[in-house]
């Protein structure tokens, strides 16, 4: 987004949004219609009791929201996904795809960017689980961050990204941009969605070959959808190791299906077992963030993919949270390691071997 652009959002009236866009504990803005709006604040949903007067001052709103993007909500295009000048992500749905009238989310971003000191005190890893994903940043290996909406995982591959060493180029490809790397040496890329006439679209698929031919250290892709995934696994086997990416997935199981399909979409020719040597091949590590009922988010599982055994990849937990109660309404538990020994220990520099030693909270 231009300066120009964001210019003209400052100037916008955003109705009974503007307080809620400002307030820096909102993370989700939820408009069910234009008499009801709902809030995410500190992993709680609540009920705003301002609300717009009609629906022509929701769908005033919107436009207000699109128009400096060049995008229109009506009749032709009911759906429309957009960005605000902080990376917020706003989805919007009118009529008649909406049924009780236009209705519109906004995915917030924290003003200021989170550390890994940040998600320890929130009880989202510890320290050892840091330590061990710095080491495997160092040692080029190929990560994986998955987690369902609004679980984090944004947040945790920006951390995860972040420990790459400051001499390294970057180049970072993503549908919409999210990461905020405040790195030295980087070359942002960012998809376009294709216009009123349907040209000019810009797919991730092509942002990574292209990210492959600007000589890249490491290569950081946002959250993958479909078959820019086929291309980014053949770099990753090709050598452009030490990969980090994203992508909706609630458990590893679910992650390996869904990039199987991805896969396929990418190279349908691909036979299956082939694309799953693939996969073995090209990833190390995936780090599973949940949000869980009590709202906090969460590092579940830091897991290996150890490689192809009967045709199935075959994987292996690392570390671990493990629940051990409920009480005033939060989850209690603690983050332990499980006693496996990483194949690839010898490649990870100071990393002691009893980390991996289990404990009782």
């Amino acid at each position: 987004m231009n300066e120009a652009t964001a210019k003209q959002y400052v100037q916008q009236d955003f109705g009974p949004l503007d307080a809620l866009l400002k307030d820096p504990d909102v993370m989700e803005i939820m408009v069910n219609s234009y008499q009801q709006i709902f809030i995410e604040k500190r992993g709680q949903l609540i009920e705003v009791q301002n609300s717009f007067r009609d629906e022509d001052h929701l769908l005033e709103i919107i436009q207000n929201i699109a128009r400096p993007l060049g995008r229109k909500l009506d009749d032709s295009n009911p759906i429309l996904d957009l960005r605000l000048p902080d990376s917020s992500r706003v989805h919007i749905v009118g009529r008649p795809i909406a049924l009780a009238g236009p209705t519109m989310n906004i995915r917030k971003f924290p003003r200021q960017s989170l550390t890994t000191d940040d998600l320890i005190g929130f009880g989202s890893w510890n320290d050892t689980i840091v330590d061990f994903i710095r080491a495997c940043v160092l040692a080029r290996l190929n990560i994986l961050v998955i987690g369902g909406t609004g679980s984090g995982k944004t947040t945790v591959q920006n951390l995860v990204a972040q420990m790459i060493p400051d001499e390294e180029r970057i180049v970072t490809v993503e549908h919409t941009n999210e990461l905020r790397l405040t790195k030295k040496h980087l070359v942002a890329l960012e998809g376009r969605p294709p216009n009123l006439e349907g040209q000019g679209e810009v797919t991730m698929k092509q942002l990574v070959d292209a990210a492959t031919k600007m000589r890249p250290d490491r290569i950081v892709a946002g959250e993958v959808h479909g078959g820019e995934v086929y291309p980014l696994v053949l770099a990753m086997n090709r050598g452009n190791d030490g990969m980090i990416f994203s992508m909706y997935a609630t458990s590893v199981r679910d992650a390996l299906i869904r990039l199987e399909i991805m896969m396929n979409e990418g190279n349908p020719a691909v036979p299956l077992l082939a694309v799953r040597e693939q996969l073995a091949t090209a990833l190390d590590v995936i780090v599973c963030q949940q949000r869980l009922r009590d709202g906090g988010r969460r590092v579940v599982s830091v897991t290996e993919v150890v490689g192809l055994e009967g045709g199935m990849m075959k994987t292996q937990d690392i570390f671990e949270f493990r629940q051990t109660g409920f009480e005033n309404g939060k989850i209690e538990g603690y983050f332990t390691a499980t006693g496996t020994l990483p194949t690839f220990f010898d490649l990870l520099q100071d990393i002691p071997e009893a980390m991996f030693t289990p404990t009782s909270g």
